[in-house]
């Protein structure tokens, strides 16, 4: 994940234009810096209530980077709210999926590279993990943030998962922010080739390595 200083700008610029929605806009404008400039692909939101104004930041940064956006919200009534909340025009830059945030990064967002979590989720700590697991399987690494990471004390801090570094940033009510980086997830897995001496015939095998247990700060 190269950082790309130009997207940065634009989306941060993108993300200032949509301040009229934004309850927070320092935080809403420093994500979407952030997955632009790091060229994020697939973005997952884990909601804990209705999309806001950090899906909005994601939305400007897919702008830049060509990328997906898909917002995971508790319920069909989040859903709903999530819908009026951007309006038509913004609602069709995002997918809104309902699920267990944690459970979806695990299956069809697997791999994602940019992964904002919400401080306000039950299972903020499960969800981060999982993100972090994600992207440590990812040849491109990632980038996995908490917001509202100041209003409850469980949240993985100092070194995270597999000896993963978590930066506490005074920005709104808190980021926690990861870097993966690709040196880490290329550890994570190796491909070995054998050969069948009979036919001649080669096979091809993707050999993870033993999932490393998370280290609790």
């Amino acid at each position: 994940m190269e950082w790309s200083a130009e997207n940065a700008t634009k989306a941060f610029i993108r993300t200032l234009k949509l301040g009229n929605k934004a309850k927070e806009p320092d935080v809403a404008e420093f994500v979407s810096a952030l997955a632009a400039g790091s060229g994020a692909r697939l973005m997952v939101e884990a909601c804990a209530d209705s999309a806001g104004p950090t899906t909005l930041a994601l939305i400007a940064a897919a702008a830049q980077t060509g990328g997906r956006v898909t917002c995971v919200v508790p319920g069909p009534d989040e859903l709903r709210s999530s819908l009026e909340a951007l309006g038509a025009e913004a609602a069709g830059g995002v997918e809104l999926v309902v699920g267990d945030a944690a459970r979806l990064l695990q299956s069809e967002f697997r791999g994602a590279d940019f992964v904002l979590v919400d401080g306000e989720l039950e299972e903020r700590e499960r969800v981060f993990r999982a993100a972090q697991a994600g992207a440590m399987e990812s040849c491109g690494g990632g980038v996995v943030v908490g917001y509202n990471a100041l209003c409850e004390s469980s949240w993985p801090s100092g070194n995270g998962g597999g000896g993963l570094r978590v930066d506490l940033l005074p920005i709104g009510g808190g980021l926690r922010v990861c870097r993966v980086p690709a040196a880490a997830a290329a550890k994570r897995s190796q491909w070995v080739v054998r050969v069948d001496e009979c036919t001649g015939e080669e096979h091809v095998f993707r050999i993870m390595s033993p999932r490393k247990k998370w280290i609790e700060a």
